[in-house]
């Protein structure tokens, strides 16, 4: 836990196509710690769009973040476009450097990937790119949240306010991360037990899998030339 005095920089990374409860669902829970300053920033100034429509504008450029203690870095089909984009890369590895708290959702992962910061880590992603990690020397584990040091992974979408609240418990300590959970009332009681691959009916997992085919085998041909840029050999 940081002591409550320590004024804390938290820094979530925004992007076209961006999934946005990957961004705002962390954001709702980070933006409420104590004693905090919870900024998004971007490549441009502009307004982006979510991977569905939504307009989002960062509040400033990733040029002109200062050293963060959290940086959060979101996943939504427009990863795929940064993931050799030297920029973005190279902003969340200096970051990275400084010793922040790096904490990823959904396939956010796959950027920290290919940024080379999951070297021998423990991590988790989306179900529908889980099997990826092996690419960029990740150790994957099916876990909802995965902790290894400083790092926080939330597997897909939603399990991000899980990972937020986590997190916020770690910085600030479980009754702050309490008071966080009952202001949101966050106690979920989905109508179906269908989120997870080991819970989804097989039909729905089929059409489900079926309609991110084509992303998905974007990502392994992307994930197989950074492992190859990296030196990393992965049996499959």
């Amino acid at each position: 836990m940081i002591p409550h005095d320590v004024h804390l920089q938290i820094g979530s990374l925004l992007f076209e196509a961006v999934d946005q409860i990957d961004l705002t669902g962390p954001f709702e829970v980070l933006s409420r710690i104590p004693n905090s300053t919870c900024r998004i920033y971007g490549r441009t100034a502009g307004a982006v769009r979510d991977v569905k429509g939504l307009r989002l504008t960062p509040d400033a450029l990733l040029a002109d973040a200062p050293p963060l203690d959290v940086l959060h870095v979101p996943g939504g089909f427009g990863q795929e476009a940064l993931m050799e984009d030297a920029e973005v890369l190279g902003w969340i590895r200096q970051q990275a450097a400084g010793g922040c708290r790096i904490f990823s959702v959904c396939t956010g992962a796959l950027l920290c990937g290919a940024a080379g910061l999951l070297k021998g880590r423990r991590a988790t992603t989306h179900w529908a790119s889980f099997h990826l990690l092996p690419f960029f020397g990740a150790i994957p584990v099916n876990e909802r949240v995965v902790v290894d040091g400083s790092y926080i992974f939330a597997a897909g979408v939603t399990a991000g306010i899980d990972g937020a609240l986590r997190l916020a418990a770690e910085l600030r300590g479980d009754d702050a991360a309490r008071a966080i959970q009952l202001y949101m009332a966050y106690a979920p009681e989905p109508p179906f037990n269908s989120g997870t691959p080991e819970t989804a009916p097989p039909a729905i997992l089929q059409q489900a899998r079926q309609a991110v085919h084509a992303i998905t085998a974007q990502r392994e041909q992307t994930a197989r030339r950074i492992a190859a840029r990296m030196g990393i050999v992965v049996q499959v």
